[in-house]
């Protein structure tokens, strides 16, 4: 009797395959250095809400102000990540961000590769959003390119890895390591080009990150706190030689996705991804050519 219990019990179990997504295998982020805070970034607002201990940094957002990172060096092209642990309990309005950006450089002209963490009411989970905006495309009449996901994980139980790698060919996003986005360069009017830094952030976006705005910051609950280390960045630099080539975050040299890491994204896309901009009826895709080209 025992014995038909447990199998019944076992066929009424998820499968694991539809928890946790297969094995990638190839790991990139063990084939980059770890980068000291202090060497490779400075900070770039609200001081006053940062600090590093043992090369872990943590920043937090309070009713007076939120906190900033910048890399000291922009780079053409590279793999870039860090180790990120966030807050639990109510996080609505609070945007947790590592990204590639030059706003600063090309203001109301600029290129951005986004990955961020939209803060969350109790008992949902956050959302990660990954979005990438070409020359302007992130400036007045904003048209971005969204993909959302919720992750297999509880992101404020520990420490996991986000990374993206930037070539001339294409931009992927991992998550400890399993590829959940590619992006390729599909035309010059599409891709981003020009250099960029590496920043991290946590700052109040109440009128659209939780649920289009639907749920604002609630500052009973401040601090909000963010946790970043194991930094990586390793790549071009913007001062680099022109022979510089761009690195590598599959078993390829040449670049992109390895069979067995596009069916890890495809186990991802096909039970996290919530959002795909490609997929929204209600955009007007002759914006976004690289839709259906």
């Amino acid at each position: 009797m025992a014995l038909f219990v447990f199998a019944i019990l076992m066929l009424m179990a998820p499968s694991s395959n539809a928890e946790w997504p297969p094995s990638p295998g190839y790991w990139p982020s063990s084939k980059f250095k770890t980068m000291n805070f202090y060497k490779g970034f400075r900070n770039l607002w609200g001081p006053q809400h940062q600090r590093i201990e043992q090369n872990a940094l943590t920043i937090w957002l309070d009713r007076t102000s939120g906190s900033g990172f910048k890399s000291v060096a922009p780079f053409r092209s590279g793999y870039f990540g860090a180790s990120i642990k966030l807050q639990p309990g109510y996080t609505a309005g609070v945007i947790t961000a590592f990204y590639l950006s030059n706003n600063e450089a090309h203001p109301g002209f600029h290129d951005e590769v986004d990955i961020e963490f939209l803060g969350t009411t109790f008992g949902k989970p956050y959302t990660l959003q990954t979005n990438v905006y070409i020359r302007g495309s992130g400036d007045g009449q904003i048209i971005g390119r969204e993909m959302k996901f919720h992750l297999w994980f509880d992101p404020t139980k520990d420490f996991h890895h986000y990374a993206i790698l930037w070539t001339p060919k294409e931009i992927i996003f991992f998550v400890d390591d399993v590829p959940i986005r590619r992006y390729p360069r599909k035309s010059a009017e599409t891709f981003p080009m020009r250099p960029m830094w590496l920043y991290g952030s946590i700052w109040d976006a109440s009128s659209w990150a939780t649920e289009d705005g639907k749920y604002k910051a609630d500052y009973r609950y401040q601090p909000f706190v963010a946790r970043y280390t194991n930094f990586k960045a390793s790549g071009c630099t913007a001062y680099a030689p022109r022979w510089c080539h761009a690195v590598s975050a599959s078993p390829y040299r040449s670049g992109g996705l390895s069979r067995q890491q596009y069916s890890a994204m495809r186990w991802v896309q096909t039970y996290h991804m919530v959002y795909n901009y490609c997929q929204d009826s209600k955009r007007d895709h002759r914006l976004t050519p690289e839709c259906w080209s």
